[in-house]
């Protein structure tokens, strides 16, 4: 009899044991369980906005050198004195070239307050025609020649030297000072020859353009 009931339990434990291929149990995990999706809120956060750092204006740019320019019209034409000095450099004065080539003659704001009226005979060099001394005051030799050129029909090129036919290679004064060629582009009458062009060269001191050389060219023979 206990043979019997051994027997039968052996053959009853088989159908008590799950399959092989049986789901697990619920509190287990499955390794395909997906991660959690990112929240709403995780996915509209912004990145940090990017800051810079504003570049200042190249001279070509900068609005200021053109108002330099559109005040020495004004003074010129109206032959003020004290507008002129107000625009020129206080440390370097300003440089006037009339013959290339020729002398460099200086204003400081002491002196150029009066280049509208003084009579003073300066010697600007040689002409390039007849090779004789060039010899007058700024408003015989100078003048006139800013009143051709400086009106508001100009032609304004920034850090390029424009001029009309010429028998040289025009160079500006220096390669360390920036500057505005205002040219003159002559008449019909003379076949354009008379044309004229002054280099306004300028520097920057405490955030404001002075004017520290004029340089002129024109045809020579």
């Amino acid at each position: 009899m206990k043979k019997f009931l051994l027997l039968l339990t052996l053959l009853t434990l088989p159908a008590c044991s799950p399959p092989v291929d049986a789901p697990p149990p619920p509190t287990a995990l499955s390794t395909d369980t997906p991660l959690p999706a990112s929240t709403s809120a995780e996915a509209l956060t912004p990145l940090p906005a990017l800051t810079t750092t504003p570049q200042p204006l190249t001279f070509c740019d900068d609005p200021r050198p053109r108002e330099l320019i559109q005040s020495l019209q004004t003074a010129v034409q109206t032959k003020d004195g004290a507008l002129l000095v107000s625009l020129i450099s206080p440390v370097d004065g300003m440089d006037v070239i009339y013959i290339r080539g020729g002398n460099v003659i200086n204003y400081d704001v002491t002196h150029a307050k009066f280049v509208f009226e003084t009579t003073y005979q300066a010697e600007w060099g040689l002409s390039p025609g007849s090779g004789e001394p060039v010899i007058g005051s700024f408003q015989e030799i100078i003048l006139p020649s800013l009143q051709t050129v400086f009106t508001p029909n100009a032609i304004l090129s920034c850090n390029d030297l424009k001029t009309g036919g010429v028998t040289y290679i025009p160079e500006w004064i220096s390669p360390n000072i920036s500057y505005y060629s205002v040219h003159f582009p002559g008449t019909e009458q003379y076949g354009n020859m008379d044309w004229q062009t002054w280099g306004v060269g300028m520097t920057l001191v405490d955030e404001k353009y002075y004017l520290v050389a004029l340089a002129h060219y024109e045809w020579e023979p």
